[in-house]
């Protein structure tokens, strides 16, 4: 059977192409394998000589067109493997018609032809011939294996679609699934599948108005995205044309009035980006760079955005001005020439040629102004790249070849140190295909596979983010603290407490930038048995990935949160508040006479100051005042400002078994503070902590978070002295607390003193080292300035 060169795409891939808004029903497809088998005429003896057949030594009529295509970019391709996958395919598709009433064999061939024009090699053009072979005839996958190997059945068999009869309505789902697990290992199989479903949306009319709509969504949410993540440009955007019309026929029929009434000014002459381009080219050829200068239309979905943004269009909006040129200085050279002789829009500047996106895009981008001012009319923005650039920007991972030459040029680049390993440029290669393919294993579910996926893809760029251990994370534009964490494994982001950005602590819901420093500091074990506090509802908020979203959901199904979480957000909060029977305040104690003596007023009441809580062996300062002799730890604010007061001071000291071994079980009272970062259970750990040294605790309460911080006063009474350094040790273990001291009365100006009653140091208090966190024998204050402060 002969077809028509007609019958293939009219329009190369790269040029501009109108849509017309469709209006006619049905559905481009096949006819089922029962109805194939019934129709082909051929039995298995007739296909096994198709399959092994030697080729002819003419090329069938219809394919010619397709050879010369692959011809031009592959000079010493096979063309007769592919005279003979197109034998095959025609004679089980023989019988079979579209919806158009056009026979089934233009599809096959169409699908080839894009692929040609795109410059795919043999072997994804005869796994495209034969895409639909498996899914719709009786030939089966064996013997497409028997015959043209297993590189071409692994395609074949890539993106033949999962029968309905088995899935029923998850169908469509678990085919993409299958899909992206098989993209995993060949990227072919999903440049075959857009080459498929472009195809199929050029011929949309023919389809009924349901089935319109609804092909349309799935090839807005998730083709368009792979395309794009796959670097295909001629691809994405034919298909983001023909979804506009098809979603919305009146904007894109508005949008297409625009552009027409623009080409008539241009064929008119009124043209400034014309006139731009050809003074450019002269720059250019005085400053004696060789370059092609063009002016470049935009699609019609770029100028319906640029309408919807701005209102009123200006001639940028339309189109933009392209330079391309032999070598990577050559760029930086013309980059040069725009600079000096227009004036360039501050903020446009865009180098993507240091910068690749993670799309295998490279350019520079520049906007100037044509005449002073540089306002609407007067502006342009122009393009510079290499000719291979262009290639890349147009054929994204198509240009690239097969993944087999990829992968002995990478090793051979490799070898010689020239490669990074985890080279972001190569789609193919470690980055949103290998996020995808993570999470989508953890979701046997296919309604959550599939909103995952369309909200994985409805992102339209890419980080990178660097760990302080030099490990490399590729993440979603708008990722957070939270995305990283889970980037570097479940577990890791379960036990997550808090992370650093640049070395400053920042909160989990912070938005990650290019090029940060992220170090995620995760809890360890609880005291006690017990799992670690695990994600907190939250997080869901501050997810971007679908892989995070996934693991925080699955945690908190496993294990139901409380109604009421211990670190409440009202300040003060007591534990009383929390179920937990506590002494009344503590007032005047007379056991404190037998701790510390008076000089010279034997028999005075003397009372620990409840402000500072003094024990041994700490410096004291006493003060006379109503009813006996209050003693003050030396360096408290409140006994300093007695002293500056005029107060003259009550020489005091510790009885001599004050704190010692053999000292009455008389108890000492001490309050003690803990900064730490927020998380589930982290009063209780606390409170266990406190009750294993063997402290009392008197009283506690919990200061509001003020961003990652969260703060704990704990009034304990000590049978020992000798006991406060291991509790206060026994605190700083607790995961999540990063700062154990004493706690002192708030300065009457917070501005003169340390700060809101912290004044952490190597007498006072405990810290944990800047280098392993929770250090469990840190004793120390950290260098430098507390970062919270």
């Amino acid at each position: 059977m002969n077809v028509d060169a007609g019958d293939l795409p009219a329009v190369p891939l790269g040029g501009r192409r109108t849509v017309s808004p469709p209006n006619q029903g049905g559905e481009a497809g096949s006819g089922g394998l029962r109805r194939a088998r019934a129709r082909s005429g051929l039995g298995r003896a007739g296909f096994a000589a198709l399959l092994v057949g030697g080729g002819r030594p003419q090329f069938a009529d219809a394919l010619e067109p397709v050879i010369r295509a692959h011809r031009a970019q592959h000079p010493q391709a096979d063309f007769a493997l592919l005279d003979r996958a197109y034998q095959l395919a025609e004679a089980s598709h023989r019988g079979q018609t579209r919806k158009s009433g056009e026979p089934y064999i233009t599809h096959p061939l169409a699908v080839t032809m894009i692929l040609a024009q795109l410059g795919a090699e043999t072997t994804t053009l005869v796994a495209s011939l034969l895409h639909d072979t498996v899914e719709d005839t009786a030939v089966t996958l064996d013997q497409v294996r028997e015959g043209f190997g297993q590189e071409v059945a692994y395609l074949v068999d890539g993106v033949t679609k999962l029968e309905k009869v088995d899935f029923g309505a998850a169908a469509e789902a678990e085919t993409f699934r299958k899909m992206l697990l098989a993209t995993g290992e060949d990227v072919r199989v999903m440049v075959i599948k857009l080459a498929d479903r472009l195809h199929n949306m050029r011929t949309i009319r023919h389809m009924k108005p349901a089935s319109r709509i609804r092909i349309a969504k799935v090839t807005r949410d998730v083709l368009i995205p792979l395309a794009e993540r796959l670097g295909i440009q001629v691809v994405k955007t034919e298909l983001e044309d023909i979804v506009l019309a098809t979603l919305h026929p009146e904007e894109y029929a508005e949008t297409r009035a625009l552009i027409a009434a623009r080409e008539t000014a241009q064929q008119e002459g009124l043209d400034p980006l014309a006139d731009f381009a050809g003074a450019l080219r002269r720059q250019l050829r005085e400053a004696r760079i060789q370059a092609e200068v063009s002016v470049r239309p935009r699609h019609a979905v770029s100028v319906h955005r640029s309408r919807l943004r701005r209102g009123e269009l200006a001639p940028c909006d339309f189109a933009r001005v392209l330079v391309v040129v032999e070598e990577n200085a050559d760029c930086y050279a013309v980059l040069g020439e725009l600079h000096t002789c227009w004036s360039p829009l501050p903020g446009e500047f865009k180098d993507f040629i240091a910068a690749p996106k993670f799309n295998l895009y490279q350019s520079l981008h520049t906007a100037v102004a044509t005449a002073p001012g540089g306002a609407g009319e007067d502006v342009v923005e122009v393009l510079v790249r290499t000719a291979r650039m262009h290639q890349v920007a147009e054929f994204g991972v198509v240009a690239l070849g097969s993944p087999g030459a990829r992968a002995d040029e990478a090793h051979a680049e490799e070898a010689a140190g020239g490669r990074d390993e985890l080279d972001r440029t190569d789609p193919a290669r470690p980055g949103w295909l290998s996020r995808l393919l993570e999470w989508q294993r953890e979701t046997p579910d296919a309604d959550t596979f599939w909103s995952a996926l369309t909200a994985d893809l409805s992102g339209d760029g890419e980080l990178t983010v660097v760990t302080e251990d030099g490990r490399t994370l590729h993440l979603p534009v708008g990722s957070s603290c939270v995305d990283a964490a889970y980037a570097l494994g479940e577990e890791v982001g379960h036990r997550c407490i808090g992370v650093r950005l640049g070395g400053r602590l920042a909160a989990l819901s912070t938005e990650l930038h290019d090029g940060d420093v992220v170090d995620v500091l995760t809890e360890d074990a609880p005291v006690g048995a017990g799992e670690p506090g695990g994600p907190s509802p939250e997080w869901l908020g501050h997810a971007r990935t679908a892989s995070a979203r996934i693991a925080i959901e699955r945690w908190l199904a496993e294990h139901p949160q409380p109604q009421v979480e211990p670190d409440g957000s009202e300040a003060g909060a007591p534990l009383e508040r929390l179920g937990v029977e506590l002494p009344s305040a503590p007032g005047p104690d007379p056991r404190d006479r037998a701790l510390v003596i008076a000089a010279g007023r034997p028999g005075a009441a003397v009372r620990l100051a409840r402000c500072c809580t003094p024990v041994p062996p700490d410096q004291l300062l006493g003060f006379a005042v109503k009813g006996g002799i209050a003693v003050h730890r030396s360096g408290c604010p409140t006994g300093s400002g007695m002293a500056g007061g005029g107060r003259t001071p009550v020489e005091v000291a510790w009885a001599q078994d004050a704190g010692g071994q053999g000292a009455a079980p008389v108890g000492y009272m001490v309050t003690v503070q803990a900064d730490a970062l927020g998380r589930p259970r982290l009063l209780a750990d606390l409170t266990a902590a406190i009750s294993a040294v063997g402290a009392d605790i008197v009283s506690a309460s919990v200061e509001p978070p003020q961003e990652l911080r969260v703060r704990h006063r704990y009034t304990v009474t000590l049978p020992d002295a000798g006991l406060l350094p291991g509790l206060m040790k026994a605190m700083l273990r607790v995961a999540g607390v990063y700062d154990v001291y004493r706690a002192v009365p708030q300065t009457a100006n917070p501005g003169d003193g340390p700060g809101e009653g912290v004044r952490p140091s190597s007498s006072s208090g405990i810290r944990s080292s800047a280098g392993t966190f929770f250090d469990e024998e840190a004793v120390v204050p950290l260098p430098g300035p507390d970062p919270f402060r």
